[in-house]
Order: structure tokens, then sequence, then C-alpha cells
């Protein structure tokens, strides 16, 4: 049986078969990508830098405390880390971005199975941030917005 373009997500199928999927849907791809951003930031956040150390400005977040669980714990944080990616994916980002987001996650993974040097090295290395950073900059990119001055004519910066 063959698939139709209704059924396929429109980073999958031809451009123009995309623009008229999304017509059809009656979705908004900027809108969702605004939304998508704010949601995956905020995930970011929490798995990275949602706690301070009182009175220092060393920063961690859930995927540090996640990784105090050996083997759920760690699985459970590196899944949340592969959704990110699942959803840069889904955003357009281009397949070297998508390594080196997954090169992050791996780095992270390798870091974390090591008992006690793992979980201070989250506290460090903070692989989700990273990714977002990547994202971020694909998204202004693709969108021709800096956060600082808003949109620019023609999606170029000055």
């Amino acid at each position: 049986m063959q698939a139709t373009t209704a059924h396929i997500h429109p980073s999958h199928a031809h451009p123009s078969r995309a623009a008229a999927w999304t017509a059809r849907a009656g979705r908004d791809p900027l809108r969702e990508a605004r939304e998508a951003r704010v949601r995956l930031e905020a995930l970011a956040r929490l798995l990275d830098s949602a706690l301070r150390v009182p009175g220092t400005n060393i920063r961690f977040g859930a995927d540090a405390m996640l990784n105090l669980v050996p083997g759920l714990g760690t699985l459970a944080a590196q899944g949340l880390s592969a959704y990110l990616i699942w959803e840069a994916r889904r955003l357009g980002a281009p397949t070297g971005m998508l390594v080196r987001m997954a090169a992050n996650v791996g780095i992270d993974f390798a870091i974390s199975a090591v008992p006690v040097v793992g979980w201070l090295s989250d506290v460090f290395y903070k692989a989700n941030l990273r990714n977002m950073a990547l994202l971020r900059q694909h998204l202004d990119a693709v969108e021709g917005l800096d956060r600082r001055d808003g949109p620019h004519r023609h999606g170029r910066r000055p």
C-alpha cells in the first residue's frame, strides 16, 4: 500500500507537497517552530541548569539528578536529550547539526556512565544547553531573526 502525502510529515515530503500538506492541515509552520523553540528551551534549562548550588554560580538540572539513579536514571535523562534532537530534526535541522547534537549527547552519556565522576561532570558538561544553542542558531538563520533586533530585511543580518 502506498502512503499519501496526507500521512507524511512535511519534512519528509517534496517541498511543494509539504506546503500543500501544511495548508490543508491549517498549520502555521513559523508559529509551530516558535512554540517548539519555547518548549525545547524550557526542557534544556530543566535538564541542565534548573537549580543553583546556594552561594555559588554553579547550576545543575534534572539530568544530573536523574544520573544519580544507576541505569534507569541515565537512560531517562538521555531519552529526554534524544527528544530534543528528534524535535530538531522535525524542525528541519541539517544532518550535520543533528550529528553534532547526537555527539554532545553521546559524550554526556559516556561521561555519565562513570560513577561519581559522571555525577560531577553533569554539573559542568551541559549537552542539552549546547544542543539548544545549535538549534537556536539554525532557527534564527531560517526565520531571519535575531533575538536582539527582531526580523531583518530579506532574512539577512546587518
